[in-house]
């Protein structure tokens, strides 16, 4: 479903929900680093930097190498619980109305040598984030495979967002 379908609902989270997700609490770190930084570029903006968020599902990660232990959907799924915790983030870190736009996405599947559909996997994000936030959500993006990424988790995602503050 798309956000374009939903007549009526324009805030982020009642658009969230109306697709039948919940917004998760913001994960805490998992090492030696902030989740967010928020850098003033004038104008009541600012450059919100979010750390990669791995994929998670009511709690635990969710592991595997595409496509030979995760399938490409599952995959997708996977991106697309990377993207509930970057909205957690900005919520968190600014509140989801406050976002102008999400610049760009950088996402690392965890994925054999020869599997070349990175950019499918990480479409899951990228589809929820427009779905959620509309024209605000579209953005650059780069995805990537690699052969490890913490705690084998399939999916991983950072992202830079313009938020007003």
């Amino acid at each position: 479903m798309s956000w374009h379908r939903l007549p009526g609902v324009t805030r982020p989270l009642d658009r969230l929900s109306a697709l039948g997700y919940e917004l998760p609490q913001a994960p805490a770190p998992m090492a030696s680093y902030v989740p967010t930084r928020l850098v003033p570029i004038g104008d009541g903006r600012s450059l919100l930097f979010i750390a990669g968020q791995v994929a998670m599902k009511d709690g635990e990660l969710l592991t595997g190498r595409v496509p030979t232990e995760v399938s490409i959907e599952d995959a997708q799924e996977a991106a697309r619980r990377c993207a509930l915790n970057i909205l957690a983030q900005i919520e968190s870190a600014a509140g989801l109305d406050n976002v102008v736009e999400v610049a760009q996405l950088t996402g690392w599947v965890l994925s054999t040598d020869d599997f070349g559909g990175q950019p499918q996997v990480v479409n899951g994000a990228s589809d929820l984030l427009v779905e959620v936030l509309g024209e605000a959500g579209k953005h650059t993006r780069a995805a990537v495979g690699t052969n490890s990424l913490p705690r084998g988790v399939t999916v991983e995602i950072a992202a830079t967002v313009v938020v007003r503050r």
